[in-house]
């Protein structure tokens, strides 16, 4: 089910700061081109066939979902590309950026969340991007995997605005999403990117914390969607995971207090807490302009899953509620019900 829309932000528009960060990556996002791997598109020739797509009614209908490539700080990095059918002349499209999760791909994603259906109506772009090792640096910290924990945030700021300049996307809405290690990273973009966002969601996926710590930075409105039984990673946070041989696992706080962080950098104010059908929602709105509103939606008898999703999910990670549509719920708020 869906939830009911609000505004959630309390300000103007950062068209003026998006414009400035965009004009930087267009540009290599720092540095010469040879010292940054200037951003280079290079389209697959293979088509994807559509999670559901519509019968034919002789209306606009979405070009194939595409494997494109992308080459940042001297790296090929790979994504999927989900155009939508032609938007109104002179308006570009919303552009989401969906991060899979850790020992996952693109296509899990995009078939667990079927973002397709939702964002069908409001035009929207959809990239998922591929992580290298099928993960995401959601923290701070460098490891012997990844020396450099600041690539992927580069190679998200170089992707946008390379949808921005080929795919006529709207700097003024674009959004981070994700799952699990995925919904870390979105979470990251958004804490410390909050002027390329205008707003971002997570789903069993929270800050990290320790010595791999996030911090939010400014003002985005941010929802964080976690399953109250999750077996994998507690609702409470991971203070001090288990060592793994090949890559450490990130120490994360709770959903909670994941949300209170965001509400805090976004000058909200008390939360509220509402009980819905199979999931409690708390909020915290904006209480002056230029604030953010923050959403925490804690779903019952759910595991480390996407509610609402069909496909079952691995062993040990717990059910899958039906009793929220995930996808429909963060659409709906990151958009305002567009």
């Amino acid at each position: 089910m869906a939830l009911p829309q609000r505004s959630r932000t309390g300000g103007a528009s950062a068209s003026g700061v998006l414009a400035a960060v965009l004009a930087l990556l267009l540009v290599g996002c720092g540095g010469s081109a040879a010292d940054r791997g200037a951003p280079h598109a290079s389209a697959s020739q293979t088509a994807l066939p559509h999670a559901s797509a519509p019968e034919s009614s002789g209306a606009a209908t979405a070009a194939p979902d595409r494997r494109e490539q992308l080459r940042v700080d001297g790296r090929t990095r790979n994504y999927l590309l989900h155009r939508p059918a032609e938007t109104a002349a002179g308006r570009g499209k919303p552009l989401v950026i969906a991060f899979h999760g850790r020992g996952s791909t693109p296509a899990e994603l995009r078939e667990r969340s079927r973002f397709e259906a939702d964002a069908r109506a409001r035009g929207m772009l959809i990239a998922y991007p591929e992580g290298l090792r099928k993960g995401w640096g959601a923290g701070t910290r460098a490891t012997a995997q990844r020396p450099d924990p600041d690539l992927d945030v580069r190679f998200t700021e170089a992707l946008v605005a390379h949808l921005v300049r080929t795919e006529g996307a709207d700097p003024e809405r674009v959004y981070a999403v994700g799952f699990s290690n995925g919904g870390s990273m979105a979470l990251r973009m958004a804490a410390e990117r909050p002027a390329l966002l205008a707003g971002a969601a997570s789903v069993s996926g929270q800050l990290p914390s320790g010595d791999a710590a996030v911090e939010p930075t400014g003002p985005v409105p941010v929802m964080v969607v976690y399953g109250a039984d999750d077996p994998v990673r507690p609702l409470s946070g991971w203070a001090s995971p288990p060592a793994r041989a090949d890559e450490p696992i990130t120490p994360t706080r709770s959903a909670r207090a994941t949300a209170e962080a965001f509400a805090a950098a976004g000058g909200a104010g008390e939360p509220v807490t509402e009980r819905e059908r199979g999931y409690d929602r708390t909020v915290w709105r904006p209480t002056g302009r230029g604030g953010a509103e923050v959403e925490l939606l804690v779903v019952h008898d759910a595991g480390h899953t996407w509610p609402g999703s069909d496909v079952t999910p691995p062993e040990g990670f717990g059910p899958t509620s039906q009793d929220l549509d995930a996808t429909a719920a963060i659409l709906g708020f990151l958009t305002g019900g567009d």
